[in-house]
């Protein structure tokens, strides 16, 4: 993707940024599809959560699906924040430019020896869950929550040195973290403040999850923990449906020596049909809105008071 003018590069080393910020958030959308209500009331959460405090509130662009992502959708999150009257500080980040950043913290992962080469298709991996009794489910068990889907069963982790080296050369791989190894290198209790409120993390419940895609350079988990310490993210205000993932976060700031932000977890908005608002559900969009000739200021304010327009609501996930 191409990087507007005034678009950093992103290329800093991997630690707590070096400018330090009382209090600094962000907006991280992937440009897959046009912003909903959900986005905007995420955005105006973080940008309010700053401006009331007098720090600063960042703009990033998480546009690591190269499947999925498209120029065209940069602009219209642009304008739609524009339109909702936010503004943000610094320059716009691209995660694209910020891909040797993530490679990074993954060869220093791969040189402590708590990641691996998993040549496994998801058909494969469903296959083998569907056929032991005792490999976690969705909805059961260690599977509850699990942000990437069904807990790994574990398949490449038992393969051999040798046998890594010959299939990395002729098939493509994901690099998944071996939880059980990196859970012993930690050896501590790790937690997250929630809203004021401590939480255990418990990254042991989502198993080996993947850290470098077959198609993608990065994760979420790995990118999103990279640069939210990279641009000195003090507190992270975002969707209760990204809770789960925290308890995996934690773990790696622990790995990669990163200082842990404060959380902010807030409820989603739903539709008539009780399900939250997502791209993939074509939930109306803020461009929609716009056109339909929407006040930007009013909406704005009812989202920041919970008044959501007639068939939406705010609930927990």
């Amino acid at each position: 993707m191409m990087t507007p003018q005034g678009a950093t590069r992103g290329q800093e080393p991997i630690s707590a940024s070096s400018t330090a910020h009382e209090t600094a958030t962000r907006f991280a959308p992937s440009p897959t599809g046009p912003l909903h209500l959900g986005h905007a009331y995420s955005a105006i959460l973080a940008h309010d959560f700053a401006r009331a405090r007098g720090g600063i509130f960042m703009l990033r662009i998480e546009d690591i699906d190269p499947g999925r992502s498209r120029p065209e959708h940069v602009d219209a999150i642009l304008e739609d924040l524009a339109w909702l009257g936010l503004d943000w500080d610094g320059e716009l980040l691209f995660q694209s430019e910020r891909l040797a950043l993530y490679q990074v913290a993954l060869d220093r992962l791969r040189g402590q020896g708590l990641v691996y080469p998993c040549f496994c298709t998801r058909s494969e991996i469903a296959a083998e869950i569907a056929a032991s009794a005792s490999a976690p489910h969705p909805g059961s068990g260690s599977g509850t929550g699990d942000p990437d889907g069904p807990v790994y069963p574990g398949t490449c982790r038992a393969l051999s040195h040798s046998e890594r080296y010959r299939l990395i050369e002729e098939k493509p791989h994901a690099w998944r973290l071996d939880m059980t190894a990196a859970l012993e290198r930690v050896n501590e209790s790790l937690s997250w403040c929630d809203h004021g409120r401590a939480v255990a993390a418990e990254p042991e419940r989502f198993g080996d999850v993947v850290l470098a895609r077959k198609d993608a350079p990065a994760s979420y988990h790995l990118a999103v923990t990279i640069d939210d310490s990279a641009q000195g993210i003090t507190d992270i205000v975002r969707g209760q449906d990204l809770f789960a993932a925290t308890h995996v976060h934690r773990l790696l700031q622990a790995l990669l020596g990163l200082p842990v932000p404060h959380y902010h977890h807030h409820d989603l908005i739903r539709g008539n049909d009780g399900q939250r608002l997502a791209k993939r559900n074509r939930a109306p969009t803020i461009a929609s809105l716009r056109a339909a000739g929407a006040d930007p200021r009013d909406l704005a304010e009812s989202l920041r008071k919970g008044a959501l327009p007639a068939g939406y609501s705010v609930a927990a996930d």
